[in-house]
């Protein structure tokens, strides 16, 4: 996938942003992408934020069983991980429009199948036909957040000193919408039914996917015509070891994904020792929103502080916040300690994402930002499989013992991503 320099968007020719006052970067976002880039990014993501929770409720509510409602969540995140590099790869040969097109039909005929499963008598048939169509679910959900990503970084080639502010709005936007979809599954299936987030993931879908994927911002990427080739013909720049280097931050995503996964697992284990394990959620949102804040922040950060550096700096700053998540025995003090250890969690998110665009080639970036957005994916569920365990047999304290040690593994990363972008660049 290459960067088209004829089709791109006519705001290249917009003013660059000011040296000084760095906050209004973020004002000529809409001026590069275009009239409804944004919104219709970011209702076009929420799906994917719903569909893990949305199938433990749903599927739980119809079987009244919770090991089944689990197995059905684990479902849609195995089909997630695995769906997302496949939409990558196609992006970069066939081009994104036509795979978010099929992506979003495909994703509404498998919500529709979840829920005709749901239905299906109870016994090891019916289990399985459950756990079928959640795979689907997750297997064809539009991959709009890692495409996003790619399309800004077409759009700011020109325009380098936006690429952070772009990218950090991304992960914001990421951050916001992963706090919003489990509180509307909540929230619509108390108030109305269990199988109305469903509903409502698939009309987005069908509305906000296929706007996105018609924004004439597509028209800044261009598919690789055939493999060890541009679009416009030129020799790919590629070369056999892309993908080692390509795959220090999809790692690094990976502990991101065990670290939240981990976290979330404590929580619940952290509010059931007071009787209210559904809390999980609204203190998991405090990390979530002090997260996203400061992801914001590395628009301001000075260009002189590398991208190596931001990494392994933050990612021991992630550490040390996961070690003060150990102290708290009371809800006022686990609310400071999450938004403390929230902080440094945003600017390592969209640093990764940015050593993503750097070391991985232009034809191959739709894999690559796909690759990082399964690494979270599996590494949540596995984070949580693991908090979860530990947390049966030693409380909270234990499993946010394993949300450190994800974090540890990010500090070892994030060193491994210094000689990848090394290599990268040699």
């Amino acid at each position: 996938m290459t960067t088209s320099r004829s089709s791109a968007t006519s705001t290249d020719d917009a003013p660059a942003a000011p040296a000084s006052g760095r906050l209004g970067r973020y004002r000529h976002l809409p001026a590069l992408a275009g009239k409804n880039f944004l919104p219709s990014g970011f209702l076009a993501r929420l799906p994917l934020a719903m569909i893990t929770v949305g199938a433990l409720t749903l599927v739980t509510a119809a079987s009244g069983s919770y090991a089944l409602g689990g197995m059905a969540a684990g479902a849609v995140g195995i089909g997630s991980a695995a769906g997302a590099p496949a939409q990558g790869y196609l992006a970069d040969r066939k081009g994104q429009r036509a795979v978010l097109l099929a992506a979003a039909a495909a994703h509404a005929v498998a919500i529709a199948g979840l829920l005709v499963a749901a239905g299906t008598a109870p016994g090891p048939a019916g289990a399985a036909v459950n756990l079928a169509a959640a795979l689907m679910v997750g297997l064809t959900c539009p991959q709009v957040g890692p495409l996003a990503r790619v399309r800004w970084m077409a759009m700011t080639e020109r325009r380098r000193e936006l690429r952070d502010t772009a990218l950090s709005y991304e992960s914001t936007a990421d951050e916001l919408t992963f706090v919003l979809g489990p509180a509307l599954v909540g929230l619509l299936a108390a108030l109305v039914a269990p199988w109305l987030p469903f509903v409502l993931a698939a009309v987005l879908t069908i509305t906000m996917v296929p706007a996105f994927a018609v924004h004439p911002t597509h028209r800044t990427v261009h598919p690789a015509a055939r493999a060890g080739q541009t679009a416009e013909g030129l020799p790919a720049r590629s070369r056999p070891g892309w993908l080692l280097p390509a795959a220090v931050p999809a790692l690094g995503m990976a502990a991101m994904g065990a670290f939240f996964g981990a976290v979330q697992a404590a929580l619940s284990a952290f509010g059931g020792s007071f009787g209210a394990a559904e809390s999980a959620g609204l203190l998991y949102a405090v990390l979530g929103l002090s997260s996203a804040a400061t992801a914001l922040s590395v628009a301001f950060w000075p260009e002189r502080f590398a991208h190596t550096s931001r990494w392994v700096l933050c990612s021991g700053a992630m550490l040390a916040g996961a070690a003060l998540l150990l102290l708290p025995q009371s809800p006022a003090p686990m609310v400071a300690a999450l938004l403390a250890a929230g902080l440094p969690v945003g600017p390592v998110m969209v640093t990764v994402y940015s050593i993503g665009g750097l070391v991985a080639p232009a034809e191959r970036l739709g894999t690559v930002m796909t690759m990082l957005a399964s690494g979270v994916v599996l590494g949540a569920a596995l984070g949580a499989a693991v908090a979860g365990g530990v947390a049966q047999a030693h409380g909270h304290t234990g499993a946010f013992l394993v949300a450190a040690a994800a974090a540890a593994a990010m500090l070892l990363v994030s060193l491994l991503g210094v000689r990848a972008v090394c290599t990268r660049r040699s």
